[in-house]
């Protein structure tokens, strides 16, 4: 597995980044964020959903407690720029599995659902994750980088 660093510095290029990432996304695919808490994760899901038209930066918040946020990715003419466009709708599930501590827990999240349609779906702790998919993965590992900066490492995604 090859991954490409990026360095960012600031909140608003993390979300950058995350804006990129998603510019490559195409469904069925599972986002795996790996990181320390406050590593960055979250912010840069901010940037892949809205990226992905399916939502603004400011509705997307860390589902740390609900444990998954559904957004659907919509194409409507003059939204987005014509380089953050994907070619079709789909759902998005931004999931949080840090708070899982069984496999119990993870199957009342019905993630099988979600797995069984054509969706984009970023998982952050992914530690927690055993269902099995043969969906492509990009897996994503942020590391604090000293201040604002993250050193971002992404995996099997042509950026």
């Amino acid at each position: 597995m090859t991954a490409k660093e990026f360095i960012t510095h600031t909140s608003e290029e993390t979300i950058a980044m995350g804006r990129e990432i998603a510019s490559k996304l195409q469904p069925p695919v599972l986002v795996l964020l790996k990181g320390d808490l406050g590593s960055g994760k979250t912010t840069l899901t901010k940037g892949i959903i809205s990226g992905l038209g399916a939502a603004k930066e400011e509705e997307v918040t860390s589902p740390t407690f609900n444990l998954v946020h559904e957004f659907r990715k919509q194409i409507l003419p003059g939204d987005l720029p014509e380089r953050e466009r994907n070619s079709q709708p789909c759902k998005v599930y931004h999931v949080d599995l840090y708070r899982i501590e069984n496999f119990h827990d993870l199957e009342s999240l019905g993630l099988e659902d979600a797995l069984s349609e054509k969706a984009i779906v970023i998982i952050e702790w992914p530690e927690h994750f055993t269902l099995r998919t043969d969906w492509p993965i990009v897996e994503i590992r942020l590391h604090h980088a000293g201040g604002d900066s993250r050193r971002i490492a992404v995996s099997d995604l042509h950026l």
